[in-house]
């Protein structure tokens, strides 16, 4: 399988696996790539993993399957020498060896390589769900973890639930001057501003909701959108659809309830703000952050984000 490469930026949309998919329900062929010697397994407590390597480096710590803990056990893919990885979603991490720390994606999601990051993005993504949905939403008996992890069934009324991803619209808006706008929310501290974002409702279409959470946070009335490029979020179970807005004029009415302060920058008047500490940015492991760097055409002081 060929994964295309993310747009810079995009800290948790890369992987190096095939997620293959075809065997999930292949009992005998997970055994099979479970007991093999090069097998590798991530530990995950909640949220929490081990690394080590350098600050500026790190490696997540994977196991053999003859020394993984006991947990549910989740298939994330084979790689391109046919080296099958799983995770174990274990209550708590085992008694770390010397030099080894333990990290989250927070922490560690912009900075891992490719195989790490898709392989931590996965696995806490299906123990985040996991976690949520032990009983049937049909009947309300416990379920099962079937599939390798990716799907739960219910013994009792043999419901079937799947991994859940909640799709948000993510965007900036561009004015007739080319100016961004970015606001701040009320439990934010001053100082801190971002990109606008919101859920994407029941029978809406990613464009109408870009327009409905732009209207109802900042008044701002949308000319036409511009789909720039996704990440997923599993902060629980998101997932972020970046997108560029072109406002009909500059008028900004904020709610008072989501956005306390909204503020239009051009590129001189942002940068300037940034050096001087008026402005910190979302840090880099956010789409927003892809967002105005690709308005700003160059990557903004890294020193200066939240």
């Amino acid at each position: 399988m060929i994964h295309p490469k993310p747009a810079a930026g995009q800290a948790l949309a890369r992987s190096e696996l095939d997620r293959a998919a075809e065997h999930r329900l292949d009992e005998a062929w997970l055994d099979r790539a479970w007991h093999r010697p090069e097998t590798r397994v991530l530990v995950l407590a909640p949220g929490r993993a081990h690394w080590f390597g350098e600050e500026g480096a790190p490696h997540l710590v994977l196991v053999g399957s003859a020394d993984a803990p006991d947990g549910e056990r989740y298939l994330l893919g084979v790689d391109p020498a046919g080296v099958a990885y799983f995770a174990i979603a274990a209550e708590d991490l085992p008694e770390p060896a010397e030099g080894v720390r333990e990290g989250n994606l927070y922490t560690l999601g912009t900075l891992l390589d490719d195989r790490d990051a898709g392989l931590l993005v996965h696995a806490t993504g299906l123990q985040n769900w996991h976690r949520t949905h032990t009983f049937c939403a049909r009947c309300g008996q416990p379920t099962e973890s079937a599939a390798a992890g990716h799907v739960r069934r219910c013994p009792a009324c043999g419901a079937e639930h799947y991994p859940r991803t909640d799709p948000a619209v993510i965007m900036l808006v561009l004015d007739r001057d080319d100016r961004c706008l970015l606001g701040r929310q009320p439990s934010w501290p001053e100082k801190r501003f971002s990109t606008f974002a919101g859920f994407v409702e029941p029978g809406e279409s990613l464009e109408q909701a870009v327009a409905r959470e732009l209207h109802e946070e900042v008044g701002v009335v949308t000319a036409s959108t511009e789909y720039v490029a996704s990440q997923p979020w599993p902060f629980p179970s998101s997932l972020m659809l970046g997108f560029i807005a072109y406002a009909v004029d500059d008028r900004v009415r904020v709610d008072g309830e989501e956005i306390a302060e909204a503020r239009w920058f051009g590129r001189t008047q942002l940068k300037e703000a940034i050096d001087a500490g008026e402005v910190l940015l979302p840090g880099t492991l956010s789409i927003a952050r892809h967002l105005i760097e690709k308005w700003y055409g160059e990557p903004l002081d890294e020193g200066n984000h939240w």
